[in-house]
């Protein structure tokens, strides 16, 4: 059965309670299987009530607000240390709140080696910080239930030197407080900050913000104690997913931030080309196009979200036909140069495609990187390909990458052997320094799915198997009015290498904001870790070998496979969160997931670099490279096949039948081409 897992670890965060769900329409299995439910994130104020009236600290002998003061103001990367006492959940959970801060702002963070002045990150009782930067060693509070992403960002933010929005000096022209609905000694949490003491560094009011109290915050039972001037956000106020946009621009004003630490780039080709070049060899070029004939009719940026009707602008995005050619014809459209800034050599490429031409066309992603400034070539390296059936919508796809030096990324469509009337479509790249998730689950018509789909309907992705070699599947429950989205262990064949109950790997699922600038997401993730040393009530841990405490069924080859309890939060996404924001986008939905080994931070304040392990691609092509589109020196040896062309805006001018479209993260593989020999320059 493998090993037994013996080391104990007390400060696992795991509140979940097992339920029961009769299998409706599930066409592996029929039967009844446990689900754990991890229950729903608790707001601050709930977590603080019976320990704290507020979550902000206040200094002795401090007269003025940390946050009009630059001496009060943190110097990035800011150092840190994550306690001992901290839960470990709670430990993982922090690391992805501060990949949140390097995405989208210039703060980063790193382990403390002698600073004077860094952040001590405890277990204390509940969740709280001060605002702004005071002293050594300074306390903030991720204690049990504040392991989620946007308490962790909320009390970090407090410490960068926010208050609390509803205290802003202007709130009373956006909210109202209803005094007589606040419990006796908690009105000091409704002081407003005055001007003199505070700045709101010329951002608007944000209902939005993760720093805003919910309606009911210290609500003595009589009703709200907060009430938005437009009713329209009064359901919006306290959320608790991300930090907002408008967060995230007052923080960057605040710190006079003009880029960020782990975002490369975006381009939506609706208002620019991005600096991108194109080439072809021997068939059609990539088109900046409005519609393409086969599809798509529009372009992804403007699709209708859940909340509004779409963009009414006419949107523009790339296409690549092969209607015409013959086989092995290709087009490319190239990336700028890049350069990576981030001690982990990872990156991740996010793009939505769109396929109408012919089950054997394909699209390669490559990056080519470049040995220095005078190299104008580059070693090329296929990271991804997609090929298959055509596509009824547009759907999300993730490249990882590993790039160490100067590189681009590179998007070959090549014509297969079969009849096309179509073509690849490509729209809103997003590039950054950040891991990919692990898995992609993409719905189309989700909202119709959910609604249609009879209770407890299970959708399963197929199985996958972690770094370490666990087994495991996702799975996505619809329950017409809400989603749950659970992780279950699976046998597999690694499992007499295994330590058993599997120790101390961290799930976190995402239910992806699609705006299409990943650095404006506001997405709703939730995370646990499996504790080997928790028995349930029945006398097993549900992490255990799935072949000792499993149920078996058939899986997608048609193979017996035992499979453990599903765990996860049973009201992931309810159908109000889904017609928010932009989580649906063009009727689709989008979930992602990670799996994650934290074992290494039980004494540690940090995780290594994640390693890109290699994946197997179906059609390696064997043509020669015959180097990037614009190379910035004369080349002696140009194939006189290919043309390079500006793009420009061009006049306007192609079914999947499932709803169930997977996208596992692709992984980084060499392929081993030919290169040709240019000649350099030498000044």
């Amino acid at each position: 059965m493998g090993k037994q897992y013996k080391n104990a670890h007390p400060f696992i965060s795991s509140y979940c309670a097992v339920f029961l769900l009769r299998r409706v329409s599930n066409q592996e299995e029929q039967d009844t299987e446990d689900f754990v439910d991890c229950g729903e994130a608790k707001n601050i104020d709930e977590i603080n009530k019976d320990t704290r009236h507020d979550d902000i600290l206040e200094p002795q002998n401090t007269q003025n607000s940390v946050v009009i003061q630059d001496d009060f103001l943190w110097t990035s990367p800011v150092a840190y240390v994550l306690e001992n006492d901290l839960e470990l959940n709670a430990k993982g959970v922090i690391l992805k709140a501060f990949d949140q801060f390097r995405l989208k702002t210039c703060i980063d963070f790193k382990q403390r080696d002698s600073e004077d002045y860094y952040i001590s990150v405890q277990k204390l009782n509940g969740c709280f910080s001060y605002v702004g930067r005071l002293m050594s060693g300074q306390p903030v509070s991720i204690g049990k239930y504040c392991d989620e992403i946007s308490t962790v960002e909320h009390e970090f933010l407090h410490a960068l030197g926010f208050y609390h929005e509803q205290n802003r000096y202007d709130r009373d022209e956006h909210v109202t407080i209803a005094y007589e609905n606040i419990q006796e000694g908690f009105v000091d949490n409704f002081i407003k900050v005055r001007s003199e003491e505070s700045t709101t560094m010329g951002v608007p009011y944000d209902y939005w913000s993760v720093m805003h109290y919910g309606p009911n915050a210290f609500s003595n039972g009589n009703g709200s104690t907060i009430m938005t001037k437009d009713e329209q956000y009064q359901g919006v106020i306290g959320q608790r997913r991300d930090m907002s946009p408008w967060d995230v621009l007052e923080l960057n004003r605040r710190y006079k931030c003009s880029s960020t630490v782990a975002f490369n780039m975006y381009c939506g080709f609706s208002e620019s080309d991005c600096q991108m070049t194109r080439c072809s060899r021997k068939g059609n070029d990539w088109k900046r196009v409005t519609y393409a004939y086969g599809g798509p009719r529009s372009d992804h940026t403007s699709l209708p979200t859940g909340s509004t009707y779409g963009d009414q602008t006419i949107g523009y995005f790339m296409h690549a036909s092969t209607a015409k050619g013959t086989e092995g014809d290709s087009a490319w459209l190239e990336t700028k140069r890049m350069m990576p800034t981030r001690e982990c050599h990872v990156q991740c490429l996010q793009f939505y495609y769109y396929h109408s031409g012919n089950e054997s066309d394909i699209l390669n992603i490559w990056i080519r990187e470049f040995h220095d400034e005078r190299d104008f070539t580059g070693t090329r390296r296929l990271m991804g390909q997609i090929t298959g059936p055509q596509t009824s919508h547009w759907q999300i796809h993730h490249v990882s990458l590993n790039a160490k030096k100067d590189f681009q990324v590179e998007f070959e469509a090549r014509k297969g052997a079969g009849k096309s009337s179509g073509g690849f479509s490509i729209d809103d790249i997003n590039l950054s320094e950040i891991e990919c998730p692990h898995v992609t689950i993409q719905f189309n018509d989700f909202e119709e799915l959910l609604s249609s789909s009879s209770y407890n309907t299970v959708l399963n992705s197929p199985r996958q198997y972690s770094r370490g070699g666990y087994s495991y599947r996702v799975s996505v429950v619809l329950f017409k009015t809400f989603a749950g989205a659970f992780v279950q262990l699976l046998s597999g064949k690694n499992d007499d290498q295994l330590e058993w109950p599997c120790p101390y790997r961290q799930v976190t699922m995402h239910l992806v904001d699609q705006t299409p600038n990943i650095k404006m997401h506001m997405t709703m993730q939730r995370s646990f870790t499996t504790d080997p040393t928790t028995i349930n009530s029945q006398g097993f841990n549900f992490w255990d070998d799935p072949r000792k405490i499993g149920n078996p069924f058939k899986d997608e080859n048609n193979q017996t496979v035992y499979g453990g309890p599903r765990y996860g939060p049973k009201y992931f996404a309810r159908l109000e969160t889904l017609k928010s924001r932009s989580f649906l986008k063009g009727g689709s939905a989008v979930f992602t997931f990670t799996f994650e080994d934290l074992n290494l931070l039980i004494n540690k304040s940090a995780l290594p670099c994640p390693q890109i392990a290699p994946v197997k691609i179906a059609y390696p092509p064997k043509d020669l490279d015959s180097g990037p589109c614009s190379p910035r020196i004369p080349s002696t040896t140009r194939p006189p096949q290919t043309k390079t062309t500006p793009i420009t805006a061009l006049p306007k001018t192609t079914d999947d039948d499932s709803i169930f479209g997977f996208s596992p993260a692709m992984v980084a593989s060499p392929v081993l081409t030919l290169l040709l020999a240019l000649m350099l320059l030498i000044l």
